[in-house]
């Protein structure tokens, strides 16, 4: 849900959600950075946590390529930030990824990006024979822009596209993708083997039978319309059977009836809107086909969604492939005891499944949710509560605006055994939180089960006030929690600031309270393991943790004179004895030991200084992460100096220095050296002076190794003297590495 108002200042943390904004809350919604660690393997996880798959993911970073890899990266609005795992591949025309099945599979589904207006295609190449179709790409689902969310920037950069290979591929067999003719990003494939079509059941209806164009070619609505008023009678099925299907129109009055398909990669409904309707009552059944919109921006007074509304009570969602919509399910209205289940939700420009009040006894569960612009899973109690729900066992990777679950308001609420990674700008992996957006709100009360949840790379920086939020944050925005939170059984990784954030996100210092943090194993988090900043209290039992980026704890409550924030020690806790001292600063990722990534660049994205500068091709550009922005200095006026504060005194071992590596940068030599300095007032040389040449043909990259014996250094420089190419000093990138 989208970012809501605040009083700015430290301690203010934006939430994000979405809001309804019609009279009738329906067809109306208004929705609703850090140190790059490195790549790691998936998160090991056993069929206890996160949802059981049909498909294999492959990372393409992990695999060979003739491409750039790109990332790690945690900074708002770049592409790698979005990226699963933070990384990808970057492909120029005729360059390819390859990846070794490990598993059966005759189908792929590929996340990628192409540059904003652009269209390409991936050639795909199976154990070295292509294939007659490639891939096609578009950037039309992608780039989207929310002004009216303080802090987003353009995001959603990913999308997906599915392919059946035609064949039944094995284990060790390979599949080759290669960028045809414009820039492809490959982030990750999923490999899957699909079975055949499902033949239609005993007495359903089905909608070609009605008249349904199972080419796509005329609209459908009438025909399918027609089909679900006669099954409704006798509670009968509406059989989809294998082909396209095109629908102009939204359908309601949906009740008694079950629509299935032959399967989702066979029975394929085109539709922005597929239901529409405030009420229901009930018993319906959406099974085993996929809807795939045409929603390419996020317009809130449009009901762009699968389900808008209310299927009514006793109703069931499975086995579904959602698409390229706003929402995939924003259910108003009585879904009592629904159960929405064995999904894919993809590429929806808003929230994934949102639980918007009068939703008792719902279960989520073993769904698989990527490249969300808002919530991937949430719950909102609005005007009335909902309660005794469950999110379990759900898969959710990438929500690039909001959290990847998050819970505002409701009773007694089940949150279990979920899969979390790579959230991104205004998320945390988990929100727990009585932020309201709207009145009237029904705060969180009884008790709130947090179990057995596993969050990888989760948590950022909140753009509003440059304030980070964390993996698994407790919010009192609007008001203090007073229902039971039970925290049990977490597993947080690689968390770039914060593993467990307690806070009044208004800023306003509601009391985090009667909460309980039970069994949890924090592996590598950039800044603190607890980030504590309203008054409150917790106890906290059996939680270990390794790899802690600068101090155990940070308890500042704010507002200053708000109150306390009381840690009470459960006993079984190691390796966050430390606490921060100074509330008037944050905790920086990686100012303690061990590091949390010893393989980023150490310069990307720190404060840059220079001699002199031309145009717009400041100093700042050498240390954005962009290759193809750079620095150059005055013209003629050697010697030149560009300098970076790497934050704190580091034992650089590796710099790279690079120019664009285009064909309108020729090759040329420059003349300069390496100096460091701890204050940066007095410098001291790292490398003496030589000539480095930047040829186009090895990417117009220079490495400088420096010595073990180096000291470490806080202020590095680079000091050119001469350029040949042309009078002044000039670096698209300056990077700096421990190793």
């Amino acid at each position: 849900m989208h970012a809501s108002g605040g009083t700015p200042g430290r301690g203010v943390v934006r939430g994000s959600s979405v809001l309804a904004v019609a009279v009738a809350l329906v067809g109306s919604v208004l929705g609703a950075t850090g140190p790059a660690f490195a790549q790691r393997d998936p998160a090991p996880r056993s069929a206890a946590v996160g949802a059981t798959l049909p498909f294999t993911s492959a990372e393409a970073e992990s695999a060979p390529t003739t491409g750039q890899k790109i990332g790690p990266d945690y900074a708002q609005g770049t592409l790698a930030s979005e990226a699963s795992g933070r990384q990808a591949v970057r492909l120029n025309a005729g360059q390819s990824v390859e990846f070794t099945l490990t598993s059966a599979a005759n189908a792929v589904n590929v996340a990628y990006n192409v540059p904003d207006g652009q269209t390409g295609s991936l050639a795909v190449h199976v154990n070295g024979t292509k294939l007659a179709a490639p891939l096609a790409l578009t950037s039309r689902y992608s780039y989207v822009d929310t002004p009216w969310i303080a802090g987003a920037k353009t995001h959603h950069f990913f999308d997906n596209a599915r392919l059946l290979l035609g064949r039944n591929l094995q284990a060790g067999d390979t599949v080759k993708l290669e960028a045809a003719s414009s820039q492809v990003t490959v982030d990750v494939a999923d490999f899957e083997q699909v079975g055949a079509p499902a033949t239609a059941p005993s007495g359903a209806i089905s909608v070609v039978d009605k008249g349904a164009d199972p080419t796509g070619a005329q609209d459908s609505t009438q025909s399918f319309r027609d089909a679900i008023a006669a099954a409704k009678s006798s509670g009968g099925t509406v059989w989809i059977p294998p082909g396209e299907f095109k629908l102009g129109s939204e359908l309601s009055g949906v009740e008694n009836v079950t629509i299935q398909g032959a399967g989702g990669w066979h029975s394929v409904v085109r539709s922005s809107r597929f239901i529409n309707q405030t009420n229901s009552a009930g018993k319906v059944r959406l099974k085993d086909f996929a809807v795939i919109g045409e929603v390419t921006e996020r317009v809130d007074s449009n009901p762009d969604n699968f389900v808008n509304g209310s299927l009514g009570p006793g109703s069931s969602v499975s086995g579904m492939w959602i698409q390229h919509l706003k929402v995939g399910l924003w259910l108003t209205g009585n879904n009592d005891d629904l159960v929405v289940e064995n999904n894919r939700i993809l590429d929806t420009t808003a929230d994934g499944l949102n639980l918007n009040g009068t939703a008792k006894g719902v279960t989520v569960r073993n769904n698989f949710l990527r490249n969300q612009g808002d919530d991937s899973l949430a719950m909102w109690s609005l005007n009335t509560t909902n309660s005794d729900d469950t999110f379990e066992h759900n898969t959710i990777s990438q929500p690039n605006l909001a959290n990847g679950i998050a819970i505002y308001g409701g009773r007694d609420i089940t949150v279990k055994d979920n899969l979390v990674q790579d959230t991104n700008a205004l998320g945390s992996g988990i929100a727990i939180s009585n932020q309201k957006f709207l009145d009237p709100f029904l705060p969180l009360a009884g008790t709130i089960t947090v179990s057995g949840n596993t969050l990888v790379r989760t948590g950022a920086m909140n753009p509003n006030w440059s304030h980070p939020m964390g993996a698994l944050r407790v919010d009192a925005y609007d008001s203090a929690i007073e229902a039971n939170v039970r925290i049990t059984n977490t597993t947080i990784r690689d968390s770039p600031y914060s593993a467990y954030e307690f806070v009044s996100g208004g800023g306003t210092g509601k009391a985090v309270k009667n909460l309980t943090v039970d069994g949890s194993t924090v592996d590598r988090t950039g800044t603190v393991v607890v980030q504590a900043e309203t008054p409150g209290a917790v106890t906290m039992a059996n939680v270990t943790a390794t790899g802690v980026g600068a101090a155990g704890i940070y308890n500042c409550p704010y507002p200053a004179g708000s109150g306390t924030f009381t840690l009470t020690d459960g006993g079984g806790n190691s390796g966050w004895d430390s606490t921060w001292g100074d509330c008037s600063t944050w905790p920086q990722p990686g100012g303690g030991n061990p590091d949390p990534d010893p393989h980023r660049n150490l310069a990307k994205g720190r404060t840059t200084t220079a001699t002199g500068s031309t145009d717009v091709y400041t100093p700042g550009k050498a240390v954005d992460g962009d290759g193809s922005t750079y620095w150059e200095s005055a013209n003629n006026a050697f010697p030149q100096a560009i300098t970076v504060d790497l934050g704190s005194a580091q034992a650089v071992r590796r710099v790279v220095l690079k120019l664009p590596p285009v064909a309108a940068w020729e090759a040329r030599t420059q003349t300069l050296s390496l100096q460091g300095s701890t204050d940066g007032s007095t410098f001291g040389t790292l490398a003496a002076s030589k000539d480095y040449r930047f040829d186009p043909a090895t990417g117009n990259t220079v490495t400088v190794g420096l010595p073990a014996s180096t000291a470490a250094t806080r202020y590095l420089r680079v000091h050119v003297t001469a350029n040949t190419g042309w009078p002044a000093a000039q670096l698209s990138e300056l990077e700096a590495y421990l190793n």
